[in-house]
């Protein structure tokens, strides 16, 4: 299949560079230092599950060099999100699926307006992985999933094909027919380990050990859940009780993407984590403190260091 991963990191590159290897073609969209490391070194990816040098990766800024494919991995930070699904405009083809591989629960309805509803699909991504320096991913968890499906539930055999081609690449990966509630599921995990790593600069070790410090976890997930069910997702109310089991089972040196960018004093995505959440639960009447807490914390800090 002919696949694009925009952009090429820690999510695009790290799933890129499986496909890659399995002998898909696959560009990855990449523009600065990123780019530079690629061309001169290539893509590589460090993992638990062994490594990978995709030496001779196809990698450009300009998607327009590129032209339509089959599928999009579509991993860009959440604030680009409108302006990197208009630039993507020349990968999408007749038949091309765009999949949302970002951290927040609303995606789809954002990129779809720009790039078709009948092409924008839901994904999750479950990995713990970091460009650790450009072109080099390090993937340190014991799992790499990813999920994908439609948000209205209807069949989709490019999805189907999709699926296939990476199963045979070693990918784990499951096409849901309940998207909707998968990506709740999935929203629930990364705002509770999100907000509690950044809010206590900790790892998850530390955190879950705590008496105090758990039950902020257990909380912040527990709010997610709530509004997920007052906005009629069909989540289950005791959803973070298995979330938190989850939790106890992820390495402890585990950290959320918003902590690494945190630390590098890069800019923060915290207005469509626990932000979202505190909004929404306005909106609905849903008590979120715990996640009013942590946006309040980090929101001086989400522009990163100018």
């Amino acid at each position: 299949m002919r696949i694009a991963a925009m952009a090429a990191g820690a999510v695009g590159g790290y799933f890129g560079a499986r496909l890659a290897a399995a002998g898909h073609d696959v560009s990855f969209i990449a523009r600065g230092a990123l780019l530079d490391a690629i061309r001169k070194n290539g893509l590589k990816v460090e993992s638990t599950f062994g490594g990978v040098h995709i030496k001779d990766a196809k990698t450009t800024p300009d998607p327009g060099e590129v032209g339509p494919v089959d599928v999009v991995l579509f991993a860009v930070k959440l604030w680009d999100t409108e302006k990197a699904a208009e630039f993507a405009r020349p990968l999408v083809g007749p038949s091309t699926r765009i999949i949302t591989l970002q951290n927040g629960i609303d995606s789809v309805e954002r990129i779809a307006p720009i790039l078709g509803t009948d092409k924008v699909v839901g994904g999750s991504a479950y990995i713990a992985s970091v460009m650790r320096e450009p072109g080099v991913v390090s993937h340190t968890s014991q799992f790499a999933r990813l999920v994908c499906g439609r948000v209205d539930g209807k069949p989709d055999a490019k999805l189907d094909e999709f699926g296939q081609a990476a199963k045979n690449a070693g990918i784990d990966i499951t096409v849901s027919p309940a998207m909707e509630v998968e990506r709740w599921q999935k929203f629930t995990f990364l705002v509770g380990i999100s907000g509690a790593t950044a809010a206590m600069r900790q790892t998850l070790g530390p955190i879950l050990d705590d008496t105090d410090t758990r039950e902020f976890l257990h909380a912040l997930m527990r709010e997610v859940v709530a509004v997920g069910r007052a906005r009629g997702v069909a989540i289950a109310p005791d959803f973070a009780d298995d979330r938190m089991k989850l939790a106890q089972a992820s390495p402890k040196t585990m950290k959320a993407s918003l902590v690494h960018d945190l630390e590098r004093g890069n800019r923060l995505e915290i207005d469509w984590l626990a932000g979202k959440v505190a909004a929404l639960g306005r909106e609905l009447g849903v008590p979120t403190p715990a996640n009013s807490a942590v946006y309040a914390m980090l929101k001086l800090h989400k522009m990163g260091r100018q």
